[in-house]
């Protein structure tokens, strides 16, 4: 718990400061912290489970993994994808041939979907950071919910937990501690609202942003249960242990890659914060 509660005291005031401190005049420095994460959760998740210990295979998926977030900042153009993921494909199938059927479809499917999943998800920071006007506002929501999720079913669940959640994907999940931090993400998220509206007059509409933190906690808890199931089917606690007490990359982002996707689609579809 010590080891988690001073990454988190690190690394979060990090996040921030890249996001806010030099974002704004080195915009740059946003996609390669998206893409040194993408890189280094696919690394995990191919090597750690033993999926695809293949050394070729794994370094033209965390580069494919790493490309894709410049590639999002920087319009997202059809052609470049059409060369990258071609150039991929060609790559994959020609170390899938020479294996002489060691590398099957699985692993081929597998390299790939991690490949693109995670870092084209975890890109919804760089779309977010591309609108202009609210970007600043916008861009914390996906870590609000997601952080805040996980952290209120942590202390819900150790305060009140009686009820498995998911036993058999991870013992220390209970329900309630799920319902925990759904509530806590909901009333962080409305919050940080009001503190827009009262700090910056900005115009919020506060049903809406808590079904943001409702919705980002939901999605957050699945993403976590999610990236259980497959350490589960892979017999390993974490997939590294780059971060003590919270595991590798992936284990401390799975549930960011599902909510900031969520968070993108929500801000286009249904706006509740503007000027």
């Amino acid at each position: 718990m010590v080891q988690r509660v001073m990454v988190a005291v690190i690394s979060i005031p990090l996040l921030l400061w890249m996001i806010y401190g030099v974002s704004p005049g080195w915009p740059i420095v946003l996609p390669i912290a998206i893409a040194v994460i993408s890189m280094l959760a696919v690394h995990e998740a191919l090597w750690s489970t033993s999926f695809l210990k293949h050394p070729r295979i794994s370094g033209y998926s965390i580069l494919l993994a790493g490309l894709i977030p410049f590639w999002v900042f920087y319009d997202g153009q059809a052609l470049p994808a059409l060369w990258g993921l071609f150039l991929y494909v060609i790559l994959l199938f020609s170390e899938a041939i020479a294996s002489r059927g060691r590398i099957g479809l699985e692993k081929m499917g597998g390299a790939f979907f991690l490949s693109v999943f995670v870092p084209f998800f975890l890109s919804s920071f760089l779309r977010i950071r591309l609108m202009e006007d609210l970007w600043r506002s916008l861009i914390i929501l996906p870590l609000i919910a997601a952080f805040v999720s996980d952290a209120f079913a942590l202390f819900a669940g150790m305060a009140f937990g009686k009820h498995k959640l998911a036993p058999s994907l991870s013992p220390k999940k209970t329900v309630e501690g799920a319902v925990g931090g759904l509530l806590g993400a909901v009333v962080c998220t409305v919050l940080y609202g009001a503190g827009l509206r009262l700090l910056f007059q900005y115009q919020v509409d506060y049903l809406r942003l808590a079904l943001y933190g409702g919705l980002g906690s939901v999605v957050s808890q699945l993403g976590d249960l999610s990236f259980s199931s497959i350490k589960r089917e892979y017999g390993i606690k974490d997939f590294g242990n780059l971060l003590p007490g919270h595991g590798g990359i992936l284990d401390r982002f799975d549930s960011v890659i599902f909510c900031a996707p969520l968070m993108e689609l929500l801000i286009r579809t249904l706006p509740a914060i503007g000027r």
